[in-house]
């Protein structure tokens, strides 16, 4: 432990890291100056190493818990911890708990303030947040347009962007964002669009009788599909909760839907790549049958495949200092 600084584990770029863990029915800790975490089977136990400097986001699920120490050298090393119910996913209660997830940042004083400042500038301005909305909508269908026609495994399982039915939405949508004057439409016209590739993956999937929710079982293929939905939706939120930390802008200056949700910047900077990478491979993975991890790890992949983090950080600086930017968080 004495051998390393905060600095040393911070050494990888936080857009630059390529580690998502979900942990459940173990125990983290630090140990010899690594953060492991201890599991039981067959009597035995077993240890595993968690690569923390390569690492952005630890979510904590069902029967997890964790070490002072431990927790001491994930701050060191930036690493957003969560925790969650079930599959990294929320738990819908009767107490107005808005999700089961709760994030804990690590404190620092030093983080750079020139994102938060730049964001600041324009947030107080309604005409402004309009324009930002505007520009993660415009975005976001850039990055859907760019991941669909590169993925050939998407193009295999009949995600094609020159379709005629996605050619028309996201042709509807880009003249309806552009056109829009308040908030209330660009959230009308995101909902349209996403209804529109629901009913596509679908039907391209051979779901019969889709209907989106956000609590559902896995009795069904469909429901299958609204688990894997919500599944992968919450991992792109712990990337956006991770941008937005790192460059040090707090997640209750939303743009959109800063309205109906707290801490709903994190729910803005995540619709930059939900469609184009948790939609598709949500049905695919339904489709197939696949298991909770297997889409797990699918997704983690399709996420590093594409670069997800690094569009988010490359969005975010962009809005927040109003240009192309290329620095360092």
């Amino acid at each position: 432990m004495d051998d390393f600084s905060p600095s040393d584990l911070k050494t990888i770029l936080h857009s630059k890291r390529a580690n998502i863990f979900y942990l459940e029915y173990c125990r983290v800790m630090q140990k010899d100056g690594r953060v492991l975490y201890l599991t039981e089977a067959n009597k035995e136990n077993l240890y595993f190493n968690i690569p923390i400097a390569n690492t952005t986001v630890i979510l904590l699920g069902n029967g997890t818990s964790i070490t002072q120490a431990a927790m001491r050298m994930l701050a060191q090393a930036g690493v957003l911890v969560g925790f969650s119910g079930g599959g990294g996913t929320p738990l819908y209660m009767a107490n107005n708990v808005e999700h089961a997830i709760e994030w804990m940042t690590p404190q620092s004083e030093y983080r750079p303030t020139e994102y938060l400042q730049g964001w600041v500038s324009f947030w107080f301005d309604a005409e402004k947040r309009l324009e930002a909305g505007k520009q993660i909508q415009t975005a976001r269908i850039e990055y859907l347009t760019q991941v669909w026609q590169k993925d050939k495994d998407l193009k295999q399982n009949g995600f094609d962007i020159t379709a005629n039915t996605i050619k028309s939405a996201l042709q509807t949508f880009s003249t309806r964002n552009q056109k829009a004057t308040q908030n209330s439409e660009l959230l009308l016209t995101e909902a349209q669009l996403t209804k529109t590739l629901y009913k596509y993956a679908a039907n391209n999937t051979k779901l019969e009788n889709f209907t989106r929710q956000h609590q559902g079982s896995t009795k069904q293929h469909t429901d299958k599909a609204n688990d894997f939905l919500n599944h992968g939706n919450y991992l792109a939120y712990g990337l956006a909760a991770t941008t937005l930390w790192v460059l040090g802008i707090p997640h209750g200056f939303a743009v959109m839907h800063g309205k109906t949700r707290r801490g709903a910047l994190i729910f803005d900077i995540a619709d930059l790549i939900k469609d184009a990478l948790v939609l598709p491979w949500a049905f695919i993975s339904a489709m197939e049958n696949a298991t909770e991890q297997e889409f797990r790890q699918q997704i983690l992949q399709a996420f590093t495949d594409h670069k997800a983090l690094d569009f988010m950080f490359e969005q975010v600086k962009q809005i927040a200092l109003g240009e192309n930017h290329e620095a360092n968080e």
